[in-house]
């Protein structure tokens, strides 16, 4: 795996995570981005393949006793998500970098299982009452749901610290650059 390389983006739900991977994507054609499995339903115009691999809670318990993932959690209570194996290897074999929009606790054993061959980048919020103006701007969750997002954003921030790079998405236009500079550093 030692030409195998990883970049790893993880943050609370909210904080622009996707909106700076996207960028990356669009700025650089070596990178190619692992699709996620999950149970989760889908939301507005997702679709199966493209954000993530929709499947059965069934069929993800099956995947992990068949060993199928490299990483998997429970990241909200029955709803499951994981890096397929098969996945990786599709983006590697293209000589390409594998990209992860992952969840914290994914983002930290990716970094694990990786080790150097992967950069891990925490994008934090300015702060948690910015992030509830994005999280109820974004109009995608109820305001229970919210509530259990900044919940869980409170503790993911604890956990910044066992990334690489903490990325705080203040101005956004500030943040694509410095993302755009240290991924650059890391592939080239």
């Amino acid at each position: 795996m030692s030409d195998k390389k990883a970049l790893i983006f993880s943050a609370p739900s909210g904080a622009g995570k996707s909106t700076v991977v996207n960028h990356l994507m669009e700025t650089f054609p070596k990178l190619d981005f692992s699709i996620t499995a999950t149970t989760r339903p889908k939301r507005g115009t997702e679709e199966n393949g493209r954000e993530y691999y929709f499947i059965s809670r069934n069929e993800f318990l099956k995947l992990i006793e068949q060993d199928a993932f490299v990483e998997w959690q429970e990241v909200y209570k029955g709803s499951y998500y994981g890096t397929l194996k098969l996945e990786l290897e599709r983006i590697w074999n293209g000589n390409k970098v594998a990209v992860f929009d992952v969840d914290v606790k994914g983002g930290i054993n990716l970094k694990k299982i990786f080790r150097n061959n992967a950069l891990s980048v925490f994008v934090a919020p300015p702060s948690l009452d910015v992030l509830r103006e994005r999280l109820t701007k974004r109009g995608t969750d109820s305001p229970q749901a919210i509530e259990e997002r900044l919940a869980k954003a409170s503790i993911e921030m604890e956990d910044a610290h066992h990334f690489d790079v903490v990325l705080v998405n203040d101005r956004l236009e500030d943040t694509l650059d410095k993302a755009t500079e240290i991924v650059a550093a890391f592939i080239y």
